[in-house]
């Protein structure tokens, strides 16, 4: 069977593997890859080292493409069958279930290690470009699994993931203040979605450290910096009415090491809205 395609069982079985790999990696847990492959190479008898690993790598490009974490060590490769997205498609309730009932934040995880869910620990970069963050596999390829499932509307729906990545910002504005010497400010840090409800159109009422407002929503996802997200015409009308102060805070690769950037209006000038929803109303 060397050289053959993949069956949806061989398929079925190495994606299992892999998320318990990627289980154990965000947990903070060890595990050894050698002895994983070799203990499927019995289970696949017609399947070698190498193709294992590389087959590995290709679920890491569809993890990828479909905005989730995937396991490092494993860089995505994108020469693969249709038929392992659906069979990584089919697995991911089941990684909805376990990154629920360990906590998708670093924060709320009992299990991940304490340097990556302290506050200090994240990094503010520059937002992606072409030019300084290119796709690591084939953009036509990572559109191709993208279709697969809406990664913005699901990111959305997932209530528990947002109010995570609302805490751990809110954690993070006040030891930024703090860190400042602006503990005056920091106590004033509000997590307006919380206190007030949706509706502001930003999560969390903070300050520059000239005491400024600084209004932030935050889009969370498990997923690399270039996962798309949602955004409201109340969020970019509020955007657009506070352009001195309203900050877009991504924060992505949320359940392994979280990293984040800042949009600032017009957010037009850094991303491609597109229309996704229409009101319909009787004439």
């Amino acid at each position: 069977m060397a050289g053959e395609d993949w069956t949806a069982s061989e398929n079925a079985l190495i994606v299992v593997d892999y998320l318990s790999m990627l289980r154990s990696e965000i947990a903070g847990e060890k595990y050894n890859k050698a002895e994983r492959n070799r203990h499927l190479q019995q289970l696949l008898p017609s399947r070698s080292k190498g193709s294992i690993e590389f087959k590995h790598q290709n679920i890491s490009a569809v993890m990828l493409g479909l905005g989730q974490p995937w396991i490092d060590g494993y860089k995505p490769a994108s020469q693969f069958q249709s038929s392992l997205v659906d069979a990584v498609l089919e697995a991911l309730p089941e990684v909805d279930n376990w990154q629920r009932n360990t906590g998708s934040s670093p924060k709320s995880s009992r299990h991940h290690p304490k340097a990556v869910r302290e506050p200090a620990a994240l990094f503010i970069r520059p937002p992606p470009t072409l030019s300084n963050e290119p796709s690591p596999i084939d953009p036509e390829r990572m559109k191709v699994i993208a279709s697969k499932i809406d990664i913005a509307a699901r990111d959305e729906r997932n209530r528990a993931l947002g109010l995570d990545g609302e805490e751990f910002v809110f954690d993070f504005e006040k030891f930024r203040l703090r860190a400042e010497g602006r503990s005056d400010l920091a106590n004033q840090v509000i997590w307006t979605s919380k206190e007030e409800g949706d509706g502001a159109g930003f999560d969390i009422a903070s300050f520059e450290f000239d005491g400024s407002k600084r209004l932030l929503e935050v889009k969370t996802t498990n997923g690399w910096d270039r996962t798309p997200f949602h955004i409201s015409q109340n969020e970019l009308d509020v955007a657009e009415g506070n352009r001195d102060h309203w900050v877009l805070f991504r924060l992505h690769s949320f359940a392994k090491k979280p990293g984040a950037f800042e949009l600032r209006p017009p957010l037009n000038r850094h991303v491609e809205l597109t229309p996704t929803s229409f009101k319909a109303s009787f004439q």
